[in-house]
């Protein structure tokens, strides 16, 4: 499995699926027209991550852009990959306008040498659609395995679940992968919807893949009150080339009405847990979560206040601070799959930042709300953005229905005030509610959160504070007699 860097209560989410107009980076072209601007490009995520160990000699190398890009300008001239101290590699660089990714296939050597270290660079000759450079080049390194990847991928989860049923009218349809696929192999010949009782008749729209997340948006609303099936065929392939070893199908009902707000964000596997860290996750007692706690690529002595219990297996943990059948994993216990199954959760969680990060505000009265300070204010639906930090030093009310969507972007932190909520009114759910936050996000002592919370780095909640959400963290968690309540 590749690695990216990054630059329940299932069928109630599930109604507040995926809207259409869903792009990763909200930076599709669609009508043709290529919008004006001097923003320099730059690459939003790679695969391999930097620094990314035992990379599978056979693997290709991409690097997905924040903007579209002028295909002419990716080459194997602009994209180049070389061993530590030697030769530069030979290969093909082909260019994924869906995705927009640049994708290197080595040719020689095939594959590549063991446990060694490869650098790869894309210069600044490379532009966007406008003819924009990259301010800076990008340069990252990764070291080899011993062998080449062999593995099929699979469908991690998708969206809808399968047999869901009040599916939203503009709802789009999902697959997240087990690990990052070759993006050319995402398209509609493999991945299709159609009408359950008109299997013939296939619906008509467009599909696009970020991180390891596949989207089929349909070109119109679906029927309403009309059962779907989804399939993923076998043509989809990892970066390593191996094809999914069986077609995926899964069929689900839609309801009547349509969702407001933009589509909510994918986490995959990392929604399996209501604190995800790759750090640590530490608690001063007790705190009460109600959910899976995991902690990844960090070991067990990550988890620290939880006074935790190993099975005999060494599977899992428990802890009286953690609600049953709820549990504690951590990427060095070796029984079962716990080991692997955080690495994908991890991989997911990523995506999802990487997919809240590149949307764009629903509009200009979304944009730099309150100057980043949030005081006594009710939020409709829609896509949220500031280029500073933010602040909430009174009550927040988010207002909306159940299957409406909320995302806040911060680009710096996010910091609450003592004794302050973040109310939820109008049948308006914490599972639709995303806040990527750039910084440290940081919960006042008892303050009561609400939403899924996707942080570039840590997340503290302070004394006696509480959440209904997931905390997923780029680096720690960090709690003090806080409840946590997964949706």
């Amino acid at each position: 499995m590749n690695k990216i860097e990054k630059v329940t209560k299932p069928v109630t989410w599930l109604m507040a699926l995926l809207l259409t107009g869903f792009v990763a980076g909200c930076g599709g072209s669609s009508s043709g027209a290529v919008a004006v601007t001097t923003v320099a490009p730059k690459v939003s995520y790679t695969i391999p991550a930097a620094n990314a160990t035992g990379v599978a000699t056979n693997s290709k190398v991409t690097a997905t852009f924040s903007k579209d890009m002028a295909p002419t300008t990716i080459s194997a001239t602009s994209f180049t990959l070389a061993a530590s101290g030697g030769a530069p590699v030979i290969g093909t660089v082909a260019y994924n306008a869906a995705s927009k990714t640049a994708i290197f296939t080595p040719t020689s050597p095939t594959p590549l040498a063991i446990s060694t270290v490869y650098t790869a660079t894309i210069s600044t000759a490379v532009t966007d659609a406008a003819g924009n450079a990259m301010a800076t080049a990008k340069t990252w390194s990764f070291t080899t395995g011993a062998t080449t990847d062999t593995t099929a991928p699979t469908v991690s989860s998708t969206v809808p679940l399968d047999a869901a049923s009040g599916v939203a009218l503009n709802t789009t349809v999902a697959a997240i992968l087990s690990e990052p696929m070759d993006p050319a192999t995402i398209n509609t010949t493999n991945f299709t919807l159609a009408e359950s009782s008109v299997a013939a008749t296939a619906v008509i729209g467009a599909v696009t893949y970020v991180g390891t997340n596949a989207v089929f948006t349909p070109s119109s609303n679906l029927a309403a009150s009309t059962a779907y099936t989804a399939t993923v065929k076998t043509g989809v392939k990892d970066l390593a080339g191996n094809a999914l070893a069986v077609a995926k199908t899964w069929s689900f009902t839609t309801g009547t009405t349509v969702s407001a707000g933009p589509a909510p964000v994918l986490l995959g596997t990392a929604a399996n847990y209501a604190i995800l860290a790759k750090t640590g996750v530490s608690t001063i007692p007790t705190s009460v979560v109600t959910g899976n706690v995991g902690v990844s690529p960090a070991a067990r002595t990550y988890l620290t206040g939880w006074s935790e219990t190993y099975d005999v297996t060494d599977t899992y943990a428990t802890s009286t601070q953690v609600v049953a059948p709820g549990k504690l994993y951590a990427a060095d216990l070796v029984g079962g799959t716990t080991s692997a199954d955080l690495g994908t959760a991890v991989l997911n969680m990523g995506t999802a930042y990487t997919d809240a990060a590149g949307r764009t505000a629903t509009s200009a009265a979304t944009t730099n709300v309150g100057a980043g300070t949030l005081t006594s204010l009710t939020l409709t639906p829609g896509v949220y953005e500031w280029g500073s930090a933010v602040s909430i030093p009174t009550d927040l009310t988010l207002n909306g229905a159940a299957t409406d969507v909320w995302i806040f972007k911060v680009a710096g932190t996010l910091d609450m005030a003592a004794a302050k909520n973040v109310i939820l009114s109008g049948g308006a759910l914490p599972q639709n509610i995303f806040w990527q936050v750039s910084g440290a996000v940081t919960i006042g002592a008892n303050s009561h959160f609400a939403g899924i919370i996707l942080g570039q780095t840590s997340i503290t909640f302070n004394n006696l504070s509480s959440t209904n959400g997931r905390l997923l963290a780029q680096t720690a968690v960090v709690l003090d007699a806080t409840t946590v309540t997964q949706p």
